[in-house]
C-alpha cells in the first residue's frame, strides 16, 4: 500500500508493509541466518551488487527491511537502519562519519552513556568534543570550530528537558559544513521530525517508544540522502550491530500503535506535570507543554504535541525524592522510558551516575531531579499514586 498521501496514524498501521508470497497483512518473520542462491552466477552476481536480492542477514533480511522502511517513512526520511540497540545505532554514527582530528559540539544534556562513548572511546582515537549547553543557540557557535565534523543534539534533553531550536542548529551546522544528528528518542516521529527542520541524521532507541513496550533492545538510524546512507550502511554491515529478525517484528508490530500511545502519552504527561507544578511539596516542574518551560515557544514550533517525559525536584531535595521513589506503587522504580507503564528513577544515582558530579551540575541534572516517563494508565490513577507518596515525605 502506498503511505504517501495518507494522515500519519495511518502510515504507522501501513508503513513498511510490502507484498509477500500468499499475501500475508503482517509482514512475516524471515528468522534465518542465510539465503539460499538459485546458482552460482546470481550468488556472484548478488556479491557483485548486479541483482537485488539477500545473501545474509548481517547484511539485508526482509523482516528487517520492512522495519526500516516503515521508520524512515514515519521520520519523512530518505532510508532507515535498524540496529542492535540505541547505543548501537549511536556508536555507527560516530564509526562512520567521524575520523581522527575531528571535533564534535555536543549536547550536555543527553543520556549518559552517549557522553561517555564520546569522552571514552571516541576521545582515545583522537575526536574531540564540547559538551554545551544546545538550548543555547550562541553556545553551540562559539563551540564550532574548523575542524568541526558533528553537531550531535539530543531534543528533548536526557533527563532534564532541555529543548534545542532543530532548524537554528542546522543552519549553524551546514553553514560550518557539519552535519547535524538528532537523537528523537524522547518524543518519536509522532511529535518530532527532525529532518523537516533540517537535520541530517535521526536516531532512536527503539527500545523506548517506537517499540512501547519495554520488551525489546533496538536502535535505528534515519538519514536524509542515498549518501549518507551508503556511508553508514557500509559501517553497519561491517561493525555488525545489526538487529535481528525477531525484535524488528516486535518493533513494527509496536509501531502500529505509535500515534494512539504517543497522544495518550502526552495527554496524560500534561495533566501530571500541571498537577506537579502546583503542588505544595514540588520545587520546579520541567515539561515542554508547561508555559515555564525555558523553551516553551520553541518547542511549539517543532512539537506536535508535548510527549511523556517530565523531570522535577521536591523541596526537601534528593531525601524528598527518595521518599517519593521508593513509596509509589502504580509507578515502577525503574530505568528506561516510553513504555506503556509508567516509570520513575533518579538520574544522579541511576542513569547519569558515571558522568561525575561536575559534569551532572554543569549540564543542569540536579542530584534531588526525579525523571517520570508517564505510561497510558488512567491518568487519575497516576496522580493518586504520586499523591500517596508525596504524603509520605515530612521536612
Amino acid at each position: 500500500m502506498l503511505t504517501k498521501n495518507i494522515h500519519f496514524d495511518s502510515k504507522c498501521v501501513h508503513s513498511g508493509v510490502g507484498e509477500y508470497e500468499h499475501g500475508p497483512v503482517v509482514p512475516p518473520i524471515y528468522q534465518t541466518s542465510t539465503f539460499k542462491f538459485v546458482n552460482t552466477d546470481q550468488g556472484a552476481r548478488l556479491f557483485k551488487g548486479e541483482e537485488d536480492g539477500y545473501i545474509y542477514t548481517r547484511m539485508r533480511n526482509p523482516t528487517i527491511e520492512a522495519l526500516e522502511n516503515a521508520v524512515a517513512e514515519l521520520e519523512e526520511g530518505h532510508k532507515a537502519l535498524a540496529c542492535s540497540s540505541g547505543m548501537a545505532a549511536i556508536n555507527t554514527i560516530f564509526t562512520s562519519l567521524l575520523e581522527k582530528g575531528n571535533h564534535v559540539v555536543c549536547s550536555e544534556s543527553l543520556y549518559g552513556p552517549t557522553r561517555l562513548l564520546l569522552e571514552t572511546i571516541f576521545n582515545k582515537f583522537g575526536i574531540e568534543t564540547s559538551f554545551v549547553n544546545t538550548s543555547n543557540l550562541t553556545e553551540i557557535e562559539d563551540a564550532v570550530k574548523s575542524n568541526t565534523k558533528l553537531i550531535y543534539i539530543e531534543t528533548p534533553g536526557n533527563p532534564t528537558l532541555a529543548i534545542t531550536d532543530i532548524e537554528q542548529t542546522a543552519k549553524i551546522a551546514h553553514s560550518s559544513k557539519s552535519l547535524l544528528v538528532v537523537d528523537n528518542t524522547f518524543m518519536s516521529p509522532a511529535l518530532q521530525q527532525p529532518i523537516k527542520f533540517g537535520a541530517d541524521v535521526v536516531l532512536h532507541s527503539m527500545t523506548k517508544f517506537l517499540n512501547g513496550h519495554a520488551d525489546v533492545i533496538a536502535g535505528v538510524i534515519v538519514v536524509k540522502n542515498e549518501e549518507l546512507y551508503s556511508i553508514i550502511r557500509k559501517t553497519l554491515n561491517q561493525t555488525g550491530g545489526v538487529i535481528d529478525p525477531f525484535n524488528s517484528f516486535l518493533v513494527h508490530r509496536g509501531l502500529k500503535t505509535l500515534s494512539l500511545r504517543m497522544q495518550r502519552h502526552s495527554q496524560n504527561a500534561q495533566v501530571v506535570a500541571e498537577f506537579l507544578e502546583n503542588h505544595s511539596k514540588v520545587k520546579w516542574v520541567s515539561y515542554p507543554g508547561l508555559k515555564s518551560h525555558p523553551q516553551y515557544d520553541v518547542a511549539q514550533k517543532q512539537h506536535y504535541g508535548s510527549g511523556g517525559m517530565i523531570s522535577f525536584e521536591l523541596k526537601g531535595g534528593i531525601e524528598a525524592g527518595k521518599t517519593l521513589m521508593n513509596n509509589v506503587k502504580l509507578c515502577q522504580l525503574a530505568v528506561s522510558l516510553g513504555g506503556v507503564e509508567s516509570l520513575i528513577q533518579h538520574p544522579a544515582s541511576m542513569t547519569h551516575f558515571s558522568l561525575g558530579k561536575e559534569n551532572r551540575e554543569k549540564a543542569g541534572i540536579t542530584d534531588g531531579l526525579v525523571r517520570l516517563s508517564v505510561g497510558i494508565e488512567n491518568v487519575n490513577d497516576i496522580i493518586n499514586d504520586l499523591e500517596q507518596s508525596l504524603k509520605k515525605i515530612s521536612f
